[in-house]
């Protein structure tokens, strides 16, 4: 193959991966830390930080203090949204909900799982993280005693929120993108503007790394190219969380 076939066939593989997230190509916006949600939205509050998984380091996905990276950026959110209800979709063993539950005192939480029977059965999609017993979901926010957080056992796909305005959503169950993409379409049934959607595992620079991240942009494209998202999508360098105002 001659060296201009090579260069066109290189922009040719470029052009299709790019063309598979083309609405997200143009809207994401990139940040280089948290602090900066602050100046693009007018806050002034820092997250409130105070579990130690967070710092760990268990897989080669954690590179680069994905996990703190993600947690400054939920935190500074619903730190300074002051949503009075949140909803948190994937409860596993309740980390994220014990994080918008600290950041967020005044707002009662509504964390939601699968029941591990279904996700064994494949109701739950095929990119679910972790099938736990019953027992162990909602273990760590139950072990701090907060007290503004309700355990939901269901699957998203036959569930109808039925908890009034929602003003803070964090999508993280199936990471399939029709999962995404009808969990986020729930939830934004009940949502104002100016409320907060955040879709976990979403990172455009590593959708040809990781299928689960390749699925779960892949489900926020498709919402943008049916008229569903407008606006802009926030993105922390290095973290895995999308950030979406809606308008």
């Amino acid at each position: 193959m001659s060296y201009q076939r090579r260069i066109r066939s290189r922009l040719g593989k470029l052009l299709f991966r790019r063309s598979k997230f083309y609405y997200l190509n143009q809207g994401v916006i990139e940040l280089n830390q948290a602090s900066e949600l602050l100046k693009v939205f007018g806050w002034k509050d820092d997250p409130l930080l105070d579990d130690e998984s967070i710092y760990e380091f268990d897989y080669v996905p954690d590179v680069n203090a994905r996990r703190i990276r993600d947690a400054e950026s939920i935190g500074t959110v619903v730190r300074n949204a002051r949503p009075k209800t949140c909803v948190d979709i994937g409860t596993a063993e309740g980390h994220s909900a014990a994080l918008l539950a600290v950041n967020a005192p005044q707002a009662q939480i509504y964390t939601i799982n699968i029941p591990p029977e279904e996700i064994l059965s494949g109701e739950g999609g095929k990119l679910t993280t972790i099938a736990l017993e019953r027992e162990r979901i909602g273990v760590y926010y139950r072990q701090r005693g907060l007290p503004n957080i309700t355990q939901i056992l269901v699957n998203t796909a036959r569930w109808t929120p039925d908890i009034g305005v929602i003003d803070i959503a964090f999508i993280d169950g199936s990471h399939d993108a029709r999962f995404v993409y009808n969990d986020t379409l729930k939830v934004m049934k009940f949502m104002q503007p100016g409320s907060f959607i955040l879709w976990h595992d979403f990172n455009l620079d590593l959708v040809e790394k990781y299928h689960w991240i390749a699925a779960v942009c892949k489900g926020v494209e498709t919402l943008w190219d049916d008229g569903l998202l407008k606006g802009q999508i926030f993105h922390v360098r290095d973290s895995w969380v999308g950030i979406y105002r809606v308008v």
